[in-house]
């Protein structure tokens, strides 16, 4: 069941759109940065913006309803929390069910071919934890492998992750500027896409 709190993006299949933005975070209502960047995202034109989470309570996800969603974007952006170096839950439910062998990949799997596919995070720890000396080892890039590799798999063009770090700090103009960022971001990729 959607918390009470819980803003709803929900948007239906739409024939056209330059940018589908899959929105994939269990607890918005207690996140003031991905909420930022999806008001941001909200503003660009020809942007849906799709709330996983809202929709999938129960993670009984619509492979064919989503397929449509896919189908009718150039650019597919998945906004997530960066939960224990990969994102909620969800999304791996999201994956397995949507992206199908025979459509997505493999012989036949050719319905994402050419679309660009945008990994946008948010971090607790700063840009420094995610290095090789700091405490998480790894860069954002190395720890989003399995997603880079997806993408390569689907005939997706990778672009390199949005990320926001250290969002457990209460700083409201960093957040409004990554937002602007972020929105950014989609604008210049929606615009290098084809229809």
């Amino acid at each position: 069941m959607r918390h009470p709190s819980r803003p709803t993006f929900r948007s239906p299949p739409q024939p056209s759109g330059r940018a589908l933005v899959l929105l994939a975070h269990p607890t918005l209502h207690r996140s003031r940065a991905n909420a930022a960047l999806i008001d941001a995202a909200r503003g660009v034109e020809g942007v849906t913006v799709h709330d996983l989470y809202d929709c999938y309570p129960d993670f009984d996800v619509d492979a064919e309803r989503e397929q449509a969603l896919l189908s009718a974007h150039p650019l597919i952006v998945l906004q997530f929390p960066f939960y224990w170096y990969s994102a909620p839950a969800l999304v791996k439910q999201w994956m397995d069910l949507v992206l199908e062998f025979g459509w997505a990949y493999g012989p036949g799997g050719r319905a994402l071919e050419g679309k660009t596919m945008l990994c946008a995070l948010t971090t607790g720890g700063g840009e420094a934890a995610y290095q090789p000396d700091g405490v998480n080892r790894f860069t954002i890039p190395e720890l989003l492998r399995p997603f880079e590799q997806t993408a390569h798999l689907c005939k997706l063009r990778w672009a390199d992750p949005f990320v926001v770090h250290g969002v457990h700090r209460d700083d409201p103009q960093a957040l409004l500027d990554a937002g602007r960022r972020y929105a950014d971001r989609i604008r210049a990729l929606s615009a290098e896409v084809s229809p």
